[in-house]
């Protein structure tokens, strides 16, 4: 079943020269497993494919039920250079809260993800 980011976390990010910071939080502990697991750094790097030129790596918070993305070389330069409309990447949280996880659906069920 495909589940958008949205329904299971929220999300914050910013600049960190010329990459984004980007956390992702899950509402509830349960579903911090399925961020863990289907919210691969590959995954986010192919979803902004055109946007970051660089690597993704990926950090995991289970204390915090969070994974932080560092998306390199995606800012044009950064704030202080970049010609584009979003030089430090407040945006791109909330773009990544329309990513969309392909989930199980027994364990869309199990755990109690909203699917409406």
């Amino acid at each position: 079943m495909k589940v958008p980011l949205w329904k299971i976390a929220h999300a914050r990010s910013g600049d960190k020269g010329d990459a984004v910071n980007c956390g992702v939080i899950a509402y509830r502990a349960e579903w911090y497993p399925v961020l863990r697991d289907y919210l691969t750094a590959e995954r986010v790097k192919e979803y902004f494919t055109g946007i970051c030129f660089g690597p993704v790596e990926r950090y995991e918070l289970p204390n915090l039920w969070a994974l932080n993305f560092v998306l390199h070389n995606t800012l044009g330069g950064g704030g202080t250079v970049s010609l584009k409309l979003d030089s430090q990447g407040k945006t791109i949280a909330s773009a990544m809260l329309m990513l969309e996880l392909d989930i199980p659906d027994e364990l869309v069920h199990r755990l109690g993800i909203p699917t409406e």
